[in-house]
């Protein structure tokens, strides 16, 4: 069967989409972070920010072109790549995406379902959790009344608000830190439910197996069978 115009796109600019969504974290990261650094450093960095979103547009309109649809269906059904470009510090999402388009492309052996399911959140979860850190930690900073004034205090509740526990001794003041707050608990439900999804899966199968095994094994070498001995 042909690989569509669409699909040899995304198998070839997998790697170059995970390398540039990197580079974008890592820029704006030193941007937020690095309130002490040179001007020049921060519009180097700036820059890198500029040029990598650039590129995500880019992928986003060939994909576009290749795909045959009209804006109003592409939207539709790309609807998570239409977020990710207007919201690029999601791009943590994509790298995730991108690695197993990469693995499938040099048909490198993979992880079982389950597996790749608990690994691929967890590397979400990680870069998620990063990502918001950062945009609570710049939008809350300098806001009066603020309670998040340092990077630390973003990580923790961050990391509250991901695990679903949300312990209330910290929260955003302004309203785009509450958008964000608002995105990582989605992200943190989603995930949470799709971890505990897959876990209760696994769990059903071994017990299954196991049911099977017993089920086809004699009466006599059941386990705990008498032997037919006094």
């Amino acid at each position: 069967m042909t690989d569509s115009p669409l699909a040899r796109w995304e198998r070839h600019n997998g790697a170059v989409l995970a390398v540039a969504s990197l580079l974008y974290l890592s820029s704006y990261a030193i941007r937020v972070l690095g309130h002490g650094l040179p001007g020049p450093v921060r519009d180097v960095c700036l820059a890198v920010t500029l040029v990598t979103w650039l590129v995500f547009l880019v992928d986003y309109v060939v994909r576009l072109r290749l795909s045959g649809q009209r804006l109003p269906r592409f939207l539709r059904t790309h609807w998570l790549d239409t977020v990710v470009l207007l919201l690029p510090l999601l791009r943590p999402v994509r790298i995730v995406q991108a690695y197993e388009t990469v693995q499938r492309h040099h048909e490198r052996p993979r992880l079982a379902l389950h597996a790749r399911v608990i690994t691929y959140a967890g590397v979400s979860v990680t870069l998620l959790g990063f990502a918001g850190s950062l945009a609570l930690y710049q939008q809350e900073r300098t806001a009066p009344g603020a309670d998040i004034l340092t990077y630390g205090d973003a990580v923790w509740f961050t990391c509250t608000t991901l695990s679903t526990v949300g312990y209330g001794d910290l929260a955003p003041v302004t309203p785009l830190g509450r958008l964000v707050a608002v995105g990582v608990m989605a992200c943190g439900l989603a995930l949470l439910g799709a971890v505990t999804g897959t876990f209760s899966s696994w769990l059903l199968q071994v017990f299954a197996r196991e049911d099977d095994g017993d089920a086809q094994r004699p009466p006599g070498n059941s386990p705990g069978a008498s032997d037919g001995k006094d």
